[in-house]
């Protein structure tokens, strides 16, 4: 069981007292923000056991206040991109904001959930974060009971649990933004990184990086990441689907996805010798190579760029909603939203 401490993180622009949650266990140490549900810091040892920070953030909460690149945010109620920022269910249409081009990118930049104030609850050495949405709010429909619990399991895992009612069929489809760093969250770069993706396929895109509704196959590809491939390599080739995204920035399709919890990604870095394997139950993945971090101060005034993190989103795909083939994001009364992901480290 992972012992909880909490110390302040500073005031919000309203006025609002910030508390940062620090989990320890299974030689891990974990810090989360109950503004936004941020995960703030993870602390894992690398091979010859020094502790470093390995996700990108800030040191208060005026950070993640702005924080444009989403560093550690929980996305939601849905995450990734909905083309031209509008969707129906049944015969009801729903406008969301437009704030990426003509389309809708992570609900909402300046009222989703990684900008509100989250209820927190100690249950057991977890740390259970919860809020209300209304129906209507950002424009989706649906009112929301949402939690997310946060806890450190026995192999060095962060596990996250997400849970959401709804009173109505609502559109649901949550993640969490890390960007890792295997060497340290102020190492530069993460080019020399090696990932394995367990996925044989992933969902091309056309430009604004809306899916065209295929799942095309990685093999003889610069999308295959089915055995360790240094993200680096390729990641400059003149190849039409890097161009339009500035590199990685694409949904891969989960090989044999069924429901349960299995590893989906491996994460390495030979430098610090650093492993860290994604486990969920979801159907897709986003890799997202930090192609377009806007430069800023980061945690200890290290200056962030772009590629100085990765993040690896488990979720739904992309603009599922608008396309009857891919997995179903709606949940009704009937089918409430509850699905996990686990992050775990650890080193060879």
């Amino acid at each position: 069981m992972a012992t909880i401490t909490k110390s302040s993180f500073g005031t919000t622009k309203d006025g609002k007292a910030v508390t940062l949650y620090t989990l320890e266990g299974s030689g891990i140490k974990v810090c989360i923000s109950d503004f936004g549900a941020h995960i703030v810091s993870i602390y894992a040892p690398d091979a010859s056991g020094k502790m470093s920070d390995v996700i990108l953030g800030f040191d208060s909460v005026t950070g993640f206040e702005n924080n444009p690149s989403f560093f550690g945010a929980t996305i939601g109620p849905s995450a990734n991109r909905i083309n031209k920022a509008t969707f129906k269910i049944g015969d009801n249409k729903y406008d969301l904001a437009v704030n990426d081009g003509p389309n809708n990118l992570h609900s909402d930049a300046n009222i989703g959930f990684h900008k509100r104030m989250w209820d927190v609850e100690e249950v057991n050495g977890e740390l259970k974060l919860s809020l209300k949405m209304k129906d209507g709010e950002m424009g989706f429909p649906g009112n929301l009971d949402v939690s997310l619990t946060y806890s450190i399991t026995k192999d060095a895992g962060l596990k996250l649990h997400y849970h959401v009612t709804t009173d109505k069929p609502a559109l649901i489809n949550m993640t969490n933004h890390a960007y890792f760093n295997l060497n340290g969250q102020d190492s530069g770069t993460i080019i020399d990184h090696e990932l394995k993706l367990n996925a044989s396929k992933y969902t091309p895109v056309v430009e604004g990086a809306i899916p065209t509704g295929e799942l095309a196959d990685v093999a003889g590809t610069v999308f295959d990441f089915t055995d360790f491939r240094r993200i680096g390599d390729d990641i400059e080739d003149d190849v039409e689907q890097l161009k339009l995204v500035k590199g990685y920035d694409h949904n891969w399709v989960i090989d044999n996805a069924d429901g349960s919890l299995k590893t989906v990604a491996t994460l390495r870095s030979k430098e610090s010798g650093r492993y860290m394997d994604v486990l969920t139950d979801q159907p897709g993945i986003q890799f997202y190579a930090g192609n377009c971090i806007t430069p800023e101060e980061g945690k200890g005034g290290f200056g962030y760029k772009e590629r100085y993190g990765l993040c690896l989103e488990t979720q739904v795909f992309p603009d599922s909603i608008n396309h009857p083939g891919f997995p179903d994001s709606v949940y009704t009364p009937e089918r409430p939203y509850d699905t996990v992901t686990v992050y775990k480290f650890y080193t060879k």
